[in-house]
């Protein structure tokens, strides 16, 4: 049974599951999809578009699937996507999709802190901390187990891989290839992620090939002379062959050295 405080407003053709408690001063409006044990505090708004999954938190003041800031937007029916055990804090926002992808995506297990703008059609992955007022213009790419501290800004269209490390109060206007940390001002890669990458159990063997990979390609002046050198010289373990599709992929350049 969900429990719906009675000061709050849940439109008629809103779609809950079970188990749901939504606070007072919530808004649920139509078109909205919520699934099991999520719990919406006070202030909470789901606009048109929510999809809502299990176990989610969502702290005051949170507005998911707001209309895009973009004005390309014309009003398209676009979605926005939340996966499970999410926790949402203060005053993030986060809007949905344009005609551009249709949706915008955040997976499941991530820690959105206070005031973390996620723009029109971005796709977060899992498993990603990001922090206090960072903010994602339109069609940011995040993969799995990135760590974005507070007060970062990121440039539409940038892809940030798996695993990495941003430093707070980075301009992000480049790709930021896997492993990595970055910072200063212009961003600038500043070695391995060290911490994270053994908190997360990977191999000092591993860890030495990714930076044998890095050292590569950053003492060469093309990017097709780095990759065939990292083909040439390590062993292509799945690590490796990320960080060669990744930046093979990469339409924005990756962060100079």
């Amino acid at each position: 049974m969900n429990q719906i405080s009675p000061l709050a407003y849940v439109h008629p053709e809103a779609k809950l599951g079970d188990n749901n408690v939504i606070g007072p001063f919530c808004v649920i409006d139509r078109n909205t999809v919520i699934g099991d044990n999520n719990n919406l505090l006070n202030s909470v708004t789901l606009h048109y578009g929510a999809r809502i999954g299990n176990g989610n938190e969502f702290f005051p003041g949170a507005s998911i699937s707001t209309k895009p800031q973009d004005l390309k937007f014309h009003g398209e029916d676009t979605i926005c996507e939340i996966g499970d055990n999410n926790s949402i804090r203060e005053n993030v926002t986060i809007s949905r999709g344009t005609f551009s992808k249709e949706t915008t995506r955040v997976g499941s297990n991530n820690l959105l802190m206070e005031s973390v703008h996620i723009a029109h059609d971005c796709v977060i992955g899992n498993g990603c901390i990001i922090g206090n007022s960072t903010k994602f213009a339109g069609e940011v790419i995040v993969d799995d187990n990135a760590v974005i501290s507070a007060g970062v800004m990121v440039h539409q269209f940038c892809h940030i891989a798996g695993y990495v490390m941003i430093q707070g109060g980075t301009r992000v206007t480049q790709d930021v290839p896997p492993f990595v940390m970055i910072g200063r001002e212009p961003a600038r890669f500043c070695g391995l992620n060290l911490v994270g990458l053994r908190r997360r159990g990977f191999e000092q063997e591993t860890i030495d090939l990714i930076h044998k990979a890095y050292r590569l390609y950053y003492s060469k002046g093309l990017r097709s002379e780095a990759i065939a050198e990292i083909k040439a010289n390590i062993p292509m373990g799945k690590e490796i062959e990320y960080i060669i599709n990744f930046i093979e992929a990469s339409e924005r350049g990756i962060v100079k050295l």
